[in-house]
């Protein structure tokens, strides 16, 4: 079982058509010089022996490692920083850290338009880095790649591929579904959910029983939408979404109201915390932590925080995972559930025309994107490897009980799809994001208004690629 499970690890993002979804400092370290050079046998160290000048220069490194539950992340991000700085001399790396909401949405868009953005950022693949590498805002990493033997090394480069050339590289995989609270679980004698009915039971009933069903935090849209998401894609298909651009389906059609109308009548009931479009991300976290909500639907990057050290330290061995059952009269693979590899680096077209800049790039992908590094991820932060990774170094790797139960929930799907923000415009994401999805939480919208408004926007938008 556990060899079926791991082999999927290798499989899931294949079928990925592309992390939700991160402060820094300038805690930088250097590494001796026997550290600095070590790499996988995949790479070529090549690549930065010969840096053409040891003159100091400063390159900016646009993170999204931030808050308390992203330690471990930043942590192998600073290892990194440490080794490339050691690989280059005169270099000095500046980390900006920044919440990875303002610097996909607000950040980054305003330094493209204005062309200068960091050297190196975090990168959203789809459609971002296709938007971006069609304005040559980007730097082509395929001859790097090849230059370092890693090309073929990745699980899926779809989402930052552009007319056959990468402009951006994946740092992990990530699925979607239920956290649930294992100790209330077993107290009232429950298993996990394998109906809709007994999803909606146990929620009536954890109300009934003085406490909040579900963690809710939507002041940022994606937060509620990773789970509106997957509603819609139960109803109307998984496949779905992917259809509004082309116009064979939309926003307003009956099968995706009813999935807009299931979430509102959850929140209708009270099955979220009341005041939720004021909390923050984190709040949305530390309502499950503290006991006070029993569910929480996140990405199996969240698992991390279920670890020594961290916030969820208190829970480790009674956290529970699994994926929203079947909803009767559903359309497409009831079993479906969201799969990513969306979320990674970029680094500017600008680095191509300076050889220190660009040794720094060949390093840095070089120490970060390897087996090593990938492995580390995945036991110390839950991060979903987005390189193929031996079985074997696979299989020895996953010991926690929570990522073996994650991976045992991904295997048994048969299918996956995308998050809507990788495959709508970047309007349409808008105004789901920053007006549809609260005026539906906060009661200004209907299900049936919020559908067609969206179209609306949709028509527009594809309008404007015709």
């Amino acid at each position: 079982m556990r060899k079926s499970l791991t082999m999927l690890l290798s499989l899931i993002f294949v079928t990925s058509a592309l992390m939700t979804g991160c402060g820094g400092n300038n805690n930088n370290k250097t590494t001796n010089a026997e550290e600095a050079t070590k790499a996988p046998d995949a790479t070529n160290a090549a690549a930065t022996e010969e840096p053409v000048s040891s003159e100091p220069f400063e390159m900016t490194i646009r993170h999204t490692q931030v808050g308390a539950d992203k330690q471990k992340r930043l942590a192998i991000l600073e290892d990194v920083v440490g080794k490339v700085q050691g690989d280059v001399p005169g270099l000095t790396f500046k980390l900006d850290g920044v919440d990875s909401d303002v610097n996909r949405k607000e950040k980054l868009r305003g330094e493209m338009a204005a062309g200068n953005p960091p050297e190196i950022f975090d990168l959203f693949g789809s459609p971002d880095s296709k938007i971006y590498a069609k304005e040559s805002k980007l730097l082509d990493l395929t001859p790097i790649l090849e230059e370092l033997g890693i090309k073929d090394k990745f699980s899926n480069l779809d989402p930052f591929t552009y007319e056959g050339k990468i402009y951006g590289l994946p740092i992990g995989g990530s699925g979607e579904g239920f956290f649930y609270n294992k100790g209330y679980y077993t107290e009232k004698g429950w298993k996990a959910p394998t109906t809709f009915a007994e999803l909606e039971k146990q929620l009536a009933d954890i109300k009934a029983d003085g406490k909040v069903p579900l963690a809710g935090a939507s002041k940022a849209g994606w937060v509620p939408l990773m789970l509106a998401n997957h509603l819609w894609s139960r109803y109307a298909g998984p496949d779905v979404t992917a259809k509004f651009p082309t116009g064979e389906a939309k926003w307003s059609d009956a099968n995706m109201v009813k999935g807009f109308s299931k979430y509102k009548e959850w929140i209708d009931k009270g099955y979220f915390k009341k005041g939720e479009l004021g909390f923050e991300y984190a709040e949305y976290t530390t309502q499950f932590t503290s006991g006070e909500a029993i569910l929480m639907y996140d990405g199996t990057w969240k698992s991390s925080v279920f670890k020594a050290g961290q916030s969820g330290e208190g829970m480790i061995g009674k956290v529970g995972f699994f994926n929203i059952p079947p909803v009767e009269g559903g359309v497409g693979d009831q079993t479906a559930l969201m799969r990513d590899v969306n979320n990674g680096y970029g680094f500017s077209a600008s680095v191509a025309d300076d050889e220190g800049q660009l040794a720094a790039v060949k390093s840095f992908i070089k120490n970060l994107f390897n087996e090593e590094m990938q492995l580390r991820g995945l036991v110390e932060d839950g991060v979903l490897p987005a390189m193929k990774i031996d079985q074997a170094k696979l299989n020895s790797s996953i010991t926690d009980d929570l990522m073996s139960e994650i991976v045992a929930v991904l295997n048994s799907s048969q299918s996956s799809f995308p998050a809507f923000d990788s495959l709508v415009q970047a309007d349409v994401t808008t105004e789901i994001s920053n007006i549809q999805i609260q005026s539906l939480i906060g009661g200004q919208t209907t299900p049936e208004k919020m559908g067609a408004a969206l179209q609306k926007v949709q028509e527009e938008a594809n309008a404007a690629v015709e």
